[in-house]
């Protein structure tokens, strides 16, 4: 394994430029194998028009495949090397903001936080701020009531704040952006979290520290660990975050160089920079295109590098941990949320005096999401394409007596589902098999384990992705059509769903999906065996999303996490059980909580 110093000027244009370059020589691989392979009947519109759809979509899919090769065979050098016992100069405050959260849940990790800080030794001045954005009066009465607990516990008067404000205009962002504008002043440095989000108090030093010492730093984002999972679906997403994401993060921290990415927490700001570089004014008309930004951190980290800071993502921090949704369901809601903001970057890509790399990720963000449009018209396109072949001549050649059968082109159908199979695939397996070298896999079980798991996760998301895919492409068509999706509450609780559940969320999958086959066994019965991996899952979608939302009681998906509670986790456990006995929730109000604590099976 080589180690690169994070690219800079001419060696990072190359980089780029390879990296764009190969991706497109597999889009373009792509379009002439199907060109080849549709000249065997003749070639016809619809199939330069398939050919266009698949080198769109396979040079998506390449360049999500290069990202993790760049990941697999470099890695940006660490980060100049800083005291780990030199005096913090500056004051940070960790910003937690709240939306109707359970606070028992919130706060008691804000204690492990501060606890955990308390346990280091280093007289490093750290506030906290609980920036409440809940709209139910009796979730908030309960906020002032544990947060009294809390600063009294914690001996923190003066160091935790706590405010609700009375309008929640722009949401998380204008949250965030309203703590700066009032009290930003105080304080050199601002650690933005999540409600769910966990950080070891080593970490938050490491990080305030490293941010300190960079003068030019205005944003520092680690890569969290997903963790406390517990439902099928839920490990699956956990064990990729842990195993596949480091590799492909580190890609994409060698391409993006000195514009790195924000994902909206966990991660550390100068809030001087952010003061100057980060209002967002709410765009012109009404939503889902106008109206306050959504996906607020890809925005805000392209303003940072358009005044000069750095935006660096640093993938060799631990300790930085955060939870996931625990069911299709809930994950595809999350997801409608982010799937309007990124096709709101449509109305930001063009403003002034961005840096080229930065409108290239708002494109990849807004590719992201319209992809499945594109193998949309592909599999519409292919099933139709027998309606507009004109009948076979054998006879091409008058008076010759003998029939001419054109040559199969079968093979350069199978080569390139092959190929395009392979952009998804390789890339994980490489993984497993470079953690298995190089003692990664120790951490997830060994090798053995660590493989079956890739090769179960692997199943996994090939029978959810259709599912997955329908949710997203819905969400797409609602956004074009002008549907606001707004900014609904994350359930963190039990996400056990029921076969009828899955019914009323998915049933629409499932015509489309028994719909499709039948077209296809109707118009096209020679395709009907490669669009069933498509379209039985989809059928079945009710089934997956129950099956997939019940607890897991395999060792496949092991992370470490679950080998070796970090001991944030263990701190927050100890005081959260304390907590809910002093504070129990009333049943009543059990449902209007978003944020419930699960715990994995290493918690339970």
């Amino acid at each position: 394994m080589s180690a690169l110093a994070r690219p800079r000027g001419a060696l990072l244009i190359g980089l780029r430029a390879l990296a764009l370059g190969l991706a497109a020589l597999a889009g373009i691989g792509a379009f002439v194998l199907f060109i080849q392979f549709g000249q065997a009947d003749g070639l016809q519109t619809l199939d330069v028009v398939r050919a266009l759809l698949i080198l769109i979509s396979t040079l998506w899919l390449a360049w999500g495949a290069v990202q993790a090769l760049i990941g697999l065979t470099s890695r940006a050098e660490p980060p100049p090397r800083v005291d780990p016992h030199a005096r913090i100069q500056g004051r940070t405050v960790v910003l937690v903001p709240v939306y109707n959260e359970d606070p028992v849940s919130t706060f008691s990790r804000v204690a492990a936080m501060d606890a955990s800080l308390a346990a280091t030794g280093d007289d490093a001045e750290v506030h906290f701020a609980i920036l409440s954005d809940t709209r139910k009066d009796d979730i908030a009465q309960r906020e002032v009531q544990v947060f009294a607990h809390l600063v009294e516990e914690r001996d923190a008067l003066g160091r935790f704040f706590y405010r609700r404000r009375t309008n929640n205009v722009g949401k998380k962002a204008g949250n965030i952006e309203d703590f700066i504008t009032r009290s930003g002043a105080a304080y050199d440095f601002a650690l933005i979290l999540d409600a769910d989000s966990l950080m070891e108090g080593e970490t938050i030093l490491q990080m305030i520290r490293r941010i300190e010492a960079e003068p030019r730093l205005g944003l520092l984002q680690t890569l969290p660990k997903v963790v406390r999972g517990s439902s099928r679906f839920a490990r699956a997403m956990q064990f990729s975050a842990s195993f596949f994401s480091p590799v492909f993060a580190r890609g994409l921290a060698m391409l993006q160089g000195r514009t790195g990415p924000f994902w909206g927490h966990n991660a550390i700001v100068r809030t001087r920079a952010f003061a100057e570089s980060c209002g967002l004014p709410a765009l012109t008309g009404q939503p889902p295109f106008g109206g306050h930004v959504m996906s607020h951190d890809y925005v805000e980290a392209a303003l940072l590098a358009r005044n000069g800071w750095l935006v660096r993502l640093d993938d060799d921090l631990e300790g930085s941990f955060e939870e996931g949704p625990e069911n299709i369901v809930d994950h595809a809601k999350r997801d409608r949320r982010w799937c309007q903001g990124n096709l709101q970057h449509a109305r930001i890509i063009g403003a002034p005096g961005l840096r080229g790399w930065s409108r290239f990720v708002f494109a990849q963000g807004i590719m992201a999401y319209i992809a499945p449009l594109f193998w949309l018209g592909f599999l519409v396109a292919s099933v139709a394409a027998p309606l507009f072949v004109p009948p076979p001549d054998y006879f091409p050649e008058p008076y010759w007596p003998f029939p001419y059968f054109p040559p199969s082109e079968a093979s350069k159908a199978i080569g390139l589902a092959i190929g395009i199979f392979g952009l998804l695939l390789v890339p994980k397996l490489l993984i497993a098999a470079r953690a298995a070298m190089n003692g990664t896999a120790r951490g997830f079980g060994g090798g053995n384990l660590a493989f079956a798991s890739t090769l179960g996760e692997l199943l996994f998301s090939s029978l959810t992705a259709p599912v997955l895919l329908a949710f997203a492409t819905r969400s797409v068509f609602q956004v074009l059509f002008g549907a606001d999706g707004g900014w609904p509450t994350n359930n963190r609780g039990d996400g056990r769903l029921s076969v009828a559940d899955g019914f009323t969320a998915a049933w629409w999958i499932v015509a489309i999906g028994a719909t499709g086959l039948a077209v296809t066994w109707w118009l096209a019965p020679g395709l009907l065996f490669w669009l069933l991996p498509v379209g039985l899952p989809m059928v079945a979608a009710p089934w997956l999303i129950s099956w997939s939302s019940q607890p897991s009681r395999s060792q496949l998906m092991l992370v470490p996490s679950e080998i070796d509670t970090p001991r944030i986790l263990r701190l927050h456990d100890a005081i959260f059980t304390r907590w809910e006995n002093a504070f129990p929730t009333p049943e009543g109000d059990r449902a209007g909580f978003a944020d419930a604590p699960h715990r994995s099976p290493a918690h339970a």
